[in-house]
């Protein structure tokens, strides 16, 4: 999508003439509705700082100004500075907003200052007649970042926002005005993304109107970065979570439950390849390229319920009941329990700290004897205490860990949490001591488990193929513009530097059919009962 920006460029014009073209430019674009960059921070009308007082302190220390001053004596210092004569408040204001901009972003005969961003063809036409009136003034055609799915992926994609004073020195090959990936695969891939900028002369007359324009470097575009993701199956799960959820708040599967926020992955179990990845709440990226209002910032980032973070990698949860599969395939693969054999729940388990089944609450009683594949169907706690008590913390921190549990699982997204995993290591890491009541809690899903909806994911795959290490990727390639694809090997090299990853070689489980069997019902959905929030899985195979 291309867009029309305001553009001034250094020109040997006096300081009276620059404020009275920057008024014009700022009455104009007022007049059409457009907005224009403006960082000053004080309004007129009562005239007083818009920053809080710490940040005012901090703002007139930068700007080498005495502190204690009003905002009204700020206004009028910097009136006396840019040498601005006119005498309507509202005047003086405009000027020394753009002034500002100016001063504090610099701008020469090669490289303009940008006033304002996608404006109106109704008000580049304007602009455009009286360009003989504007010295220095100049329509730039730009091509817009558009993301025409809105919130759909946003967490995935992420989005792009005018380059920052950090981002400018940590890049030596962009200028003031360039925009650069902030978060996703915006962020990830901004070298891959990011093409060559075209070169323009512009020619102006003596008294800095434009006089004419030539294009000497064609621009070049950057390359492709095709992800794994389905669309429309990004968009039928994103639809199915936000009803899930306003289904839950409406109490449609039972009580009404306090239910803002939830997370779905979908992989490939055989190759890794995430096919749809949903946070919600999502936000729509196209109001971070020209400028995010503080409205729609502040409902974004709420305390407790942000849309801007990625839950299904940067929040961590106890998965309840689900993490008994681990404990299922542990206890199975070291024959410390086997498909046939049955354990009778009589409610309470009599060692450790004697927990209860769960049903015990309802029943007064515990569900009777089970094989592992009916304590799976009936979420036994008992049944799990038991395989706890036999395979060891040891064992089902070792079976954990092959899964992926409490890891990143490196996909190619910032800000991915480890999580955490219940076992000796972590107590060992906080100088605790383990105990076996510790074991009894760990093995149902509780104690310091917490895991990621994507390790989740990650886990149930490998269940589900029969214990094969996957590496989850969200790129299918990179394209250069001839056609080539980047080489996979540049690709993950890239990756490791960017975002600090590291590698090591894992084996796969080889987990028995009939072991795996045992441990997934068909069809089966896995729940917290105790915590009331849903971590589910459908599986056929």
């Amino acid at each position: 999508m291309h867009g029309y920006n305001v553009e001034i460029y250094k020109s040997k014009i006096d300081t009276k003439t620059l404020n009275t073209t920057l008024l014009n430019v700022a009455n104009i674009l007022e007049n059409n509705e457009e907005t224009y960059e403006d960082n000053f921070p004080i309004k007129i009308n009562p005239t007083e700082y818009t920053i809080t007082q710490e940040k005012v302190e901090k703002w007139l220390e930068s700007n080498e100004l005495e502190q204690n001053l009003s905002a009204e004596e700020v206004l009028y210092k910097y009136k006396e500075k840019y040498e601005i004569d006119k005498e309507d408040i509202g005047e003086i204001r405009k000027i020394i907003g753009l002034r500002y901009g100016i001063e504090k972003n610099g701008y020469s005969s090669m490289k303009p200052y940008v006033i304002a961003k996608n404006i109106s063809s109704k008000t580049v036409s304007i602009l455009e007649e009286q360009n003989a009136k504007l010295p220095g003034i100049s329509i730039e055609v730009v091509a817009i970042r558009q993301y025409p799915n809105k919130e759909l992926a946003s967490h995935i994609l992420g989005y792009v926002g005018k380059i920052d004073e950090t981002e400018l020195k940590q890049n030596q090959d962009y200028n003031m005005n360039d925009y650069i990936g902030k978060t996703g695969i915006e962020y990830v891939f901004e070298k891959y993304l990011k093409g060559t900028d075209g070169e323009k002369q512009t020619d102006m007359a003596i008294d800095g109107t434009m006089t004419a324009e030539y294009t000497t470097k064609e621009a070049v575009a950057g390359n492709d970065v095709v992800l794994t993701i389905d669309a429309k199956l990004q968009e039928v799960s994103t639809i199915a979570l936000k009803n899930n959820i306003e289904k839950i708040q409406n109490g449609k599967f039972g009580t009404k439950g306090d239910a803002n926020a939830g997370a779905v992955a979908v992989i490939d179990v055989n190759t890794g390849e995430i096919l749809s990845l949903v946070s919600y709440p999502d936000y729509d990226p196209n109001l971070f390229v020209s400028g995010i209002t503080q409205n729609k910032w502040d409902e974004y980032t709420q305390e407790g319920n942000s849309a801007l973070i990625n839950r299904t990698i940067q929040s961590a949860y106890a998965p309840g009941s689900i993490f008994k599969m681990v404990g299922a395939i542990a206890g199975l693969e070291t024959g410390k329990i086997t498909p046939t054999e049955t354990i009778v729940d009589t409610g309470i388990y009599p060692n450790g700290h004697k927990p209860r089944c769960w049903i015990y609450a309802t029943t007064g009683g515990g569900h009777g004897a089970l094989n592992v594949s009916g304590a799976i169907q009936h979420s036994c706690n008992y049944f799990f205490y038991e395989v706890g008590t036999r395979i060891g913390i040891d064992t089902l921190e070792e079976y954990s860990t092959k899964f992926g549990l409490g890891q990143k699982t490196n996909i190619e997204l910032p800000g991915e949490i480890s999580g955490t995993l219940a076992g000796k290591k972590l107590y060992e890491k906080l100088n605790e001591t383990w105990y076996y009541g510790n074991t009894l809690s760990a093995v149902i899903g509780q104690a310091e488990n917490n895991f990621t909806p994507l390790q989740i994911a990650k886990y149930i795959s490998m269940l589900v193929n029969g214990g094969k290490d996957i590496d989850l990727t969200l790129i299918k390639s990179i394209v250069k513009q001839n056609g080539e694809e980047v080489e996979k090997s540049e690709i993950a090299q890239y990756l490791n530097g960017r975002l600090g990853l590291t590698t090591e070689e894992k084996e796969d489980l080889n987990l028995k059919k009939e072991n795996i069997r045992s441990s997934i019902r068909r069809n089966e959905i896995c729940y917290n009962r105790n915590r009331g929030n849903s971590i589910c899985y459908i599986q056929k195979f």
